[in-house]
């Protein structure tokens, strides 16, 4: 008999961001117990886990004492300092949902020596709650896809670790590259006045999506820019091992410089164009305000 076909179990989540606020609700209607620590973690992670409703512990060592199940979704460069501070004390299944190298994921798992590991990855966007896409890997891969009875969207694609995160790899060295690249030709239209006309001629070859999916890309890069400079460090990481990338660290390099010009913010901008009005300000530059559809 697996873990998950307890009566009760407990799922702790290791960070409290987008994923985990998502993930919580979704399982909490569903009636599955889920908790997270909050020691150490930004204002902004406490309110949004206090807003959720999940059982809040004081320590790390509380949470790992009181789970079943680990889910990790922190920042790629805490992956494997997290899994150092959960250890040998951790015997339950342990996920890792990091956007992170197979080499990473490797590396993390050498510190839960106790635990059951499964190589995790999201396969899009967390908006559509547990409905998300989530691919697994590993030899307890089946273990955590049973949590596909309370509502989650789990599939098992192989049992080696490593598996899972190589294509999450792969993906996202496609759909950044194309975020970059969106960004690259959208801003000179802008400047010129002409980027609503750029869109509809592209969604006329790219598909009737293509316009809606643009922006809600742009206002995600802008957001998220910070994490996904980390992400593509772990992608070019990853892809050097098989060839010599050229637009990973290019579109790598890409989020780092939009970072600075932007800075971190808070929010998903309302409209595309207040990001290139930033943009603009930086580079001295009036900005324009266009009278095309934003959507």
């Amino acid at each position: 008999m697996t873990m998950l076909l307890k009566n009760k179990f407990t799922i702790g989540f290791l960070g409290f961001g987008e994923v985990a606020s998502t993930l919580s609700k979704g399982l909490l209607e569903q009636g599955v117990a889920v908790s997270t620590c909050l020691e150490g973690r930004s204002q902004r992670s406490v309110e949004r886990a206090k807003s959720t409703g999940v059982g809040l512990v004081d320590s790390l060592d509380e949470l790992v004492e009181s789970s079943d199940i680990l889910l990790s979704v922190v920042v790629p460069t805490e992956a494997i300092s997290v899994a150092a501070e959960v250890g040998e004390s951790f015997d339950g299944l342990y996920v890792d949902l990091n956007n992170i190298s197979p080499c990473t994921v490797k590396e993390a798992f050498k510190h839960i020596t106790n635990g059951k590991t499964v190589d995790g990855a999201i396969m899009g966007g967390i908006k559509n709650g547990l409905k998300t896409p989530i691919i697994a890997s590993g030899e307890y891969a089946e273990d955590f896809a049973e949590l596909n009875q309370y509502g989650m969207n789990i599939e098992v694609i192989g049992s080696e670790p490593g598996q899972a995160s190589a294509l999450k790899m792969l993906r996202s060295a496609y759909t950044k590259g194309v975020s970059a690249l969106l960004f690259e030709t959208l801003y000179p239209a802008y400047k010129m006045g002409v980027d609503d006309v750029l869109l509809r001629y592209l969604s006329q070859t790219e598909g009737s999506h293509f316009q809606e999916a643009s922006i809600s890309r742009l206002k995600s890069s802008a957001l998220h820019a910070q994490r996904r400079a980390q992400e593509m460090g772990e992608v070019h990481q990853f892809l050097s091992q098989y060839e010599d990338p050229v637009i990973t660290p290019a579109t790598k390099e890409f989020f780092h410089n939009l970072l600075n010009e932007i800075g971190q913010i808070k929010e998903k901008p309302a409209d595309y164009r207040e990001i290139f009005d930033k943009i603009a300000k930086k580079d001295d530059h009036k900005p324009r305000v266009s009278k095309g559809n934003n959507k």
